[in-house]
C-alpha cells in the first residue's frame, strides 16, 4: 500500500519505480509468485493498483516530472477504491460528490479493468452527458483514453493476453469481460452491466430518464459528480438519505493544502469555485434566504467558543411515516448542538423521545434549564404535542400554526418572521452551529418571495417538489425562533437544579 512516508508534494517516483521492478523480477523469476499474487490481487484491488497502476498528467511536465507516472494512492483514494468495490459487490448505489481535480475518472479507470480482469463475464458501464466524453479518439480527457492508457501502462502479467478495442468498448477476450461506454439520453440502453460509473451525473441534460433506463440495467450504479447547485436528481438523491455518499473534498488530497487553495480561489469564478471545489450545492441559488456564508461562520466555531445564555429552546420538525426525519433541535443562546434525527416515529413514540431527552438536560441542573420546548401543529407534529401537553412539560410547550397570517407589516405570515429572526440570529454572528453538511444545505436552500410586498417563504410542500424532501432540519431549527416571550418557568427545575452530575458537553453527540 502507499508508503506513508511519501511526500506526494514532491514525489520520489524512481524510488517508486527501483521497489516495483524489484517486485516484478521476483515475480519473473519465482516458481509460483505470479499465480500467488494474482490470487490476492482478486481480493485486494486498492493494492493492485498501488502496486502497479500508471496514471498521466500533462500539468507535470512544467514541474520538470514525467507526465506518465505511478498511480500511488493516498488515503482517501484508497478508501474510495474500497468503498466502490463494496457497493458493486453489496449490489447497492452509490453516490460519490467530489471536488474537481482528485483524480476520480483515473480511479474509476482502474477499478473497472481490476473487476474486468480479476473477475471473468463482467461488464463495466461508463456513461457521460458527450460521447466525446467518453470515447474520443486521441483525446486524453475522454475515459476510453484514460482506461486504454492505464491497462496499457500494466506490465504484461496483468494486461488481457487478447483485447478487442472499438469505440465505446473493450473486450476482455481472455474471459469475456466487457467495458463499454455510452452517452446522453442513451445511458442505460445498451444492456446489462454489473457496475455502471455515471460521470458528473449532476450535469446531465435529462437526469430522470438516465436514471429510469439504468434503474433496469444494473444492480450498482454509481453516480459520481461535482457539485452542480440544487434543482437537479443527483442533488435529490444526495441529500435522501437513501443511497450511501462518498464525499471526497479538495483538503483530502495531501497534494492541496491552504495556500493551494487560496491561489485557485483567486483564479476561478467564485460560484464555480463554491461549487466544484468547496461542494456547495447553494452556491448558485440567488433566491434562498439564508446565505451560505452566515452558516459557515456559524460552524467554523466550536461549543467552547461562545458562552451559553439562558435556558434550552428545543425545537421539533415532526416527520409523517415515510422517509421525511423528525428532527430536534436545541439551541441555547448561541450555542446549537447536534441535532437529533429519526425516522418512523409516531407521536407517542417522539414525545417520549423528547421527554427523555429534556431528563438528560435537567442533569446539567442550572445549565440544563428548559425554557419552552417548540412543535408545528400543522402536520404530524399535533400528536406529539397531545401527548407532551398531558406530561410532566405541559408548562412550557408551545404548539404553533406557521401558517398563521401577521399584521406586523414586514412578514406574511408566522413561518415567513421565524425565518427572518433566524436569519438575523446568524447574521448578527458569534454563534456556534454543528457541522452538518445536510442541515447547511437545507437551511441556505429554502427560498423566499414577496407577497403584499410582505415576506413568504417557500412552503414545505414546495420545497419537497423541487428538491424530493422536506426541509426538516432546517425546519427544527428555526422553529425555535417561533415564540419569542418566553418565560422560564423555575419552579419545575429547581430540585434537579442541584444535581449537574454531567457536563453540557457530554451530550452534543446525543
Amino acid at each position: 500500500m502507499t508508503d506513508v512516508l511519501f511526500d506526494f508534494k514532491n514525489p520520489d517516483y524512481q524510488a517508486v519505480y527501483k521497489k516495483r521492478a524489484e517486485r516484478l523480477h521476483t515475480i519473473r523469476t519465482t516458481e509460483g509468485a505470479l499465480a500467488g499474487l494474482l490470487e490476492f490481487y482478486k481480493t485486494h484491488p486498492a493494492e493492485f493498483i498501488n502496486d502497479w497502476g500508471m496514471t498521466f498528467d500533462p500539468r507535470n511536465a512544467e514541474r520538470g516530472l514525467p507526465t506518465n507516472f505511478p498511480f500511488v494512492l493516498f488515503p482517501k483514494q484508497i478508501e474510495l477504491v474500497n468503498w466502490v468495490v463494496a457497493r458493486w459487490k453489496g449490489r447497492d448505489d452509490g453516490i460519490i460528490e467530489k471536488s474537481r481535480d482528485i483524480g476520480m475518472t483515473w480511479l474509476a479507470a482502474a477499478i473497472a479493468h481490476w473487476i474486468t480482469f480479476f473477475h471473468a463475464g463482467t461488464v463495466v458501464g461508463f456513461g457521460s452527458r458527450k460521447e466525446d466524453l467518453v470515447d474520443k479518439n486521441g483525446d486524453p480527457d475522454s475515459i476510453f483514453w484514460k482506461i486504454q492508457a492505464y491497462i496499457a501502462g500494466l506490465p504484461i502479467e496483468f494486461r488481457p493476453k487478447s483485447q478487442t478495442r472499438t469505440h465505446l468498448c473493450i473486450v476482455n477476450n481472455d474471459n469475456g469481460s466487457v467495458i463499454k461506454g455510452e452517452a446522453g439520453d442513451n445511458i442505460g440502453r445498451g444492456g446489462r452491466t454489473s457496475i455502471y460509473f455515471k460521470d458528473e451525473s449532476a450535469h446531465y441534460e435529462r437526469q430522470e430518464i438516465v436514471d429510469a433506463a439504468l434503474s433496469a440495467t444494473s444492480n450498482c450504479k454509481i453516480d459520481m459528480s461535482s457539485v452542480n447547485g440544487n434543482g437537479n436528481l443527483f442533488y435529490r438523491k444526495r441529500m435522501g438519505g437513501e443511497i450511501p455518499v462518498f464525499s471526497f473534498h479538495w483538503s483530502d488530497d495531501p497534494r492541496k493544502d491552504k495556500e493551494w487553495y487560496e491561489k485557485k480561489k483567486r483564479t476561478v469564478d467564485p460560484v464555480l469555485f463554491a461549487q466544484e471545489y468547496d461542494l456547495d450545492y447553494n452556491a448558485s441559488t440567488n433566491d434562498s434566504w439564508i446565505p451560505g456564508d452566515f452558516v459557515e461562520e456559524a460552524m467554523k466555531l466550536g461549543p467552547a467558543d461562545v458562552v451559553p445564555i439562558g435556558g434550552w429552546v428545543i425545537g421539533i420538525d415532526a416527520a409523517h411515516m415515510g422517509d421525511d426525519e423528525s428532527v430536534i433541535h436545541l439551541r441555547r443562546g448561541r450555542l446549537n448542538l447536534k441535532q437529533i434525527t429519526r425516522r418512523k416515529l409516531d407521536g407517542i413514540q417522539l414525545a417520549g423521545l423528547v421527554t427523555e431527552l429534556c431528563g438528560q438536560l435537567e442533569l446539567q441542573g442550572v445549565h440544563g434549564r428548559i425554557d419552552a420546548i417548540i412543535i408545528e401543529l400543522d402536520g404530524p407534529g399535533a400528536s406529539c404535542y397531545d401527548q407532551l401537553r398531558d406530561g410532566r412539560y405541559k408548562k412550557i410547550i408551545y404548539g404553533v400554526h406557521t401558517g398563521q397570517t401577521l399584521a406586523d407589516g414586514r412578514n406574511y405570515n408566522l413561518r415567513a418572521r421565524m425565518w427572518r429572526d433566524a436569519m438575523d440570529y446568524l447574521k448578527n454572528g458569534g454563534v456556534s452551529v454543528y457541522q452538518d453538511r445536510d442541515f447547511k444545505s437545507q437551511l441556505c436552500s429554502v427560498k423566499y418571495k414577496y407577497k403584499d410586498s410582505l415576506l413568504l417563504m417557500q412552503s414545505k410542500k414546495e420545497y419537497k417538489k423541487e428538491f424530493g424532501r422536506s426541509p426538516d432540519r432546517a425546519d427544527a431549527f428555526v422553529l425555535t425562533f417561533a415564540v419569542r416571550d418566553i418565560r422560564p418557568v423555575q419552579d419545575q427545575f429547581d430540585k434537579v437544579a442541584r444535581h449537574n452530575i454531567r457536563r453540557q458537553s457530554d451530550y452534543q453527540g446525543y
